[in-house]
């Protein structure tokens, strides 16, 4: 490749993840994992694959990646979870455009073919997910955001890739539970600022216009059972972010 390319790969507890998720990426020049003082073998599995592992404390994703992505030794960089892989036709893809000469972008949104439960979830919402993954280093950073952070993309030059990622988002139903209590939290935090009282509306409304919009507009009853599962862990996860923030006031005003 004319522009070799670093990876950079989140990560806490990924043992079962993170061996398929480099060698998905084989073919890079570099590999970082930024472990979150993992308590499995995801550092030793790592290092035996090769990847240079850092430790460091973790305080939310944006903050993570946009520590590493300045170190990374080549101008582009591919930010892979670890639950995800570069599929061998993507991986042909973004080496033929670090071949070109002039590069006319600075970063690249690629959509993500997800899973769950043993199968491909083509709609629920899911199927029209996508990320900016390849990046020009010095050009992008994330926003600062708790829940769904995202590359900053105005005042760059930004393309779509046409293969996608293959994402394992979820290990199993207590895993995806586990998740989604955990991004409601963080999205508490996020949504914080913006939140007037919290009423009925962020309660009941919200979640049943979560619900509807995953199985009905976005055809989740199309994936069948698991279809239905999605759409109603999606608006159980609106309903615990408003509790959760109900919560946190609560515990303000006690001081």
């Amino acid at each position: 490749m004319k522009y070799p390319v670093s990876v950079i790969i989140p990560a806490h507890n990924e043992s079962q993840h993170i061996a398929a998720a480099l060698g998905s990426v084989s073919w890079a020049a570099e590999h970082i994992v930024v472990d979150s003082f993992s308590t499995d073998d995801t550092k030793a599995i790592a290092e035996k694959l090769g990847a240079k592992v850092w430790q460091r404390t973790y305080t939310g994703p944006a903050d993570q990646k946009n520590w590493a992505i300045p170190q990374a030794a080549y101008p582009w960089v591919i930010l892979l979870d670890a639950d995800e892989r570069v599929t061998p036709e993507l991986a042909e893809e973004i080496q033929h455009w670090l071949t070109q000469t002039d590069i006319p972008y600075d970063a690249f949104w690629i959509g993500r073919q997800n899973y769950f439960m043993g199968k491909k979830i083509n709609y629920s919402g899911w199927q029209n997910d996508a990320v900016v993954r390849l990046i020009r280093r010095d050009a992008c950073r994330y926003d600062d955001k708790q829940v769904h952070e995202e590359i900053k993309t105005q005042g760059i030059r930004v393309s779509r890739l046409r293969h996608r990622l293959d994402h394992f988002t979820y290990k199993n139903l207590d895993h995806f539970l586990e998740k989604m209590q955990r991004y409601a939290r963080w999205s508490a935090l996020d949504h914080a600022q913006k939140t007037g009282n919290i009423t009925f509306y962020h309660l009941l409304l919200k979640p049943m216009f979560r619900f509807v919009k995953h199985f009905v507009l976005q055809r989740g009853f199309l994936d069948g059972l698991t279809g239905l599962i999605v759409s109603a862990i999606m608006a159980w996860g609106v309903f615990l972010r408003y509790v959760y923030l109900l919560e946190q006031r609560q515990n303000a005003k006690r001081g």
